[in-house]
């Protein structure tokens, strides 16, 4: 199919030096790059969803916005250091 779009002055030369260097079209190019941003942007809605399990919640006076007091009601382990 033809169409015809507008790209910035500067992108243009940049895509018709690559064309130039590796032998292809600047059409081809275009298309690669189309089609390369359109499978990243597929393969990032098509992430296989978290695993959740049921539960009724946090427990009474967790609170996830205070890490000291999660550490406590955890218990230290000691910190980084234990997991290196």
């Amino acid at each position: 199919m033809r169409t015809t779009i507008r790209i910035d002055d500067e992108l243009f030369r940049a895509v018709k030096l690559h064309a130039a260097g590796t032998g292809r079209t600047i059409g081809e190019v275009v298309e690669d790059a189309l089609r390369q941003s359109l499978a990243r942007r597929r393969s990032r809605a098509e992430a296989a969803p978290l695993p959740t399990f049921g539960g009724s919640g946090l427990l009474p006076g967790v609170d996830l916005d205070d890490t000291a007091a999660l550490r406590d009601l955890m218990g230290d382990c000691g910190g980084l250091d234990a997991l290196r």
